[in-house]
């Protein structure tokens, strides 16, 4: 789970390269859920939440550049 002073410390694009990364993993974890494989479904919404807590503070950096 990354915290947002971790995420505030990245440039911009090491946050749109951790979006791509987790979206990959999120597609990952839904294929095993999917098929049965999954043991822990807790790290489906754990990186949902990730990626939505990338999304947010992305956007805060954008409008305080502006």
């Amino acid at each position: 789970m990354l915290k947002a002073s971790e995420i505030r410390d990245m440039d911009a694009g090491q946050i749109k390269d951790k979006i791509v990364e987790l979206k990959k993993q999120l597609f990952n974890l839904r294929f095993q859920n999917n098929v049965g494989q999954l043991a822990n479904t807790a790290n489906l919404s754990s990186v949902r939440k990730d990626i939505a807590r990338l999304y947010t503070i992305s956007k805060e950096m954008n409008i305080k550049i502006s």
